[in-house]
């Protein structure tokens, strides 16, 4: 069994932004990702220019199952998947603080 390789950063990248549109999608999913990351509606726009924001929206999808599962099936992707764009991106994201 072939192994999957390592997806490029702008994969990584458009995958990470259709995790959020996901997330945006639903009010629970995007209530749950502004509760946990401590930003608002309309702090997102400023925080999506921040360096690791990407895989800080990963690592939200990663840290829930059952996000992740949904999200997965929604895509027609494998789990694994998130998981090696996450390591794709490499890096933290930190919100600066107000």
């Amino acid at each position: 069994m072939k192994a999957r390789s390592r997806p490029t950063k702008e994969a990584a990248e458009m995958l990470a932004i259709q995790a959020l549109a996901f997330i945006s999608e639903d009010p629970d999913r995007l209530g749950g990702f502004l509760s946990v990351t401590g930003l608002t509606i309309e702090g997102i726009r400023d925080a999506a220019r921040q360096s690791g924001f990407l895989s800080g929206v990963l690592d939200h999808m990663l840290g829930n199952e059952s996000l992740l599962m949904a999200f997965a099936d929604s895509a027609a992707l494998d789990p694994a998947d998130v998981a090696r764009a996450r390591g794709a991106l490499g890096g933290e994201w930190h919100r600066d603080s107000p």
